[in-house]
């Protein structure tokens, strides 16, 4: 019976999966009962992927593992490239289509897990939270010092209203900010559903309270938020960065926290990760997490059954 399941799905060859960086276990199994070979990568006995990717009809990978142009020219058999997760700057899609594979990602898994998490950093930024816990574990009662102010009322600023975005903007409409909203889609019908007010990248630096950036890193995003933006921005506003940290220039974001051009930053991610200089992150106005965002008991278990459905369907 279980020959003659893989024959049918198949065809005469068993496709193999590698599953270059770890995915639940859950989604795993469910690999296998499809009938697909699974290979677990470890990326320190294994060598380099290039060297391992011969034989695999697809390969999966998180944000860790690069899929870069060496990879797929190595590759003799590869049809399917699947990201489980959101961006897709580990994987060269250019020469992925040059050699007709096929590239997918899961962005609409962790939409709910990010947006929660800008407004953790937001809270804890406007309430002073990581501030106030560490004071109090080493004993110290600075109540009056460490007061905070209410997001009611105040303007955040979404710049990239996709999935993430959107949720962003639903969420805060229910805390009763004002919503603006930016991206270079038409996104009219998506901020009628929600009550936001479509507005330009300016409009949004000036204006807003808080700016949570949802775009992807590619060369237009590359270093959007500079010196200039900065500079821009109201002294009372903090940025919230859960997307690429590519996105925002780190030395101009340092030197506008140092010389109180805006209040803070809430920053999950960074240009290198782990950071290599470690001021951005130590700096006493910055909220600072490791790639937390989408990093969600519930998130997983979607990014897992995501990319189960889409190397079935992939290698169909």
């Amino acid at each position: 019976m279980k020959r003659s399941a893989h024959l049918t799905l198949w065809g005469m060859t068993m496709k193999r999966v590698l599953i270059a960086d770890p995915i639940e276990e859950s989604a795993v199994a469910k690999l296998k009962a499809a009938g697909l070979e699974i290979v677990l990568r470890n990326a320190e006995k294994d060598g380099p992927i290039e060297k391992q990717i011969k034989g695999f009809d697809c390969v999966v990978v998180r944000s860790a593992t690069k899929i870069t142009k060496e990879v797929i020219d190595a590759a003799d058999k590869l049809k399917l490239v699947v990201r489980a997760g959101v961006g897709l700057d580990n994987v060269d899609k250019k020469a992925a289509d040059a050699k007709g594979v096929i590239v997918q990602n899961t962005p609409e898994a962790p939409s709910v897990s990010v947006a929660e998490m800008v407004f953790s950093l937001m809270f804890a930024l406007a309430r002073n939270v990581t501030r106030a816990d560490s004071s109090m574990k080493n004993e110290r009662w600075e109540k009056k010092k460490l007061s905070g102010t209410e997001l009611w009322q105040k303007t955040i600023g979404i710049v990239g209203f996709g999935r993430i975005g959107w949720e962003v903007g639903k969420r805060a409409k229910a805390f009763g900010m004002n919503v603006l909203v930016y991206d270079v889609i038409d996104i009219a019908k998506a901020c009628k559903e929600i009550g936001a007010e479509k507005a330009d990248l300016k409009t949004i630096i000036e204006r807003a309270d808080y700016i949570t950036l949802h775009v992807p890193l590619i060369p237009q995003t590359k270093g959007m938020i500079g010196a200039n933006e900065l500079k821009r921005m109201k002294k009372t506003a903090f940025i919230i960065n859960t997307a690429r940290g590519g996105v925002i220039d780190e030395m101009a974001l340092l030197d506008a926290l140092d010389t109180g051009e805006i209040a803070g930053a809430g920053l999950d991610v960074f240009e290198s990760e782990p950071p290599t200089d470690w001021h951005l992150v130590k700096h006493p106005k910055v909220v600072a997490t490791p790639h937390l965002a989408s990093s969600t008991e519930e998130g997983q278990v979607r990014v897992g059954e995501l990319t189960v459905q889409k190397v079935i369907d992939g290698l169909k």
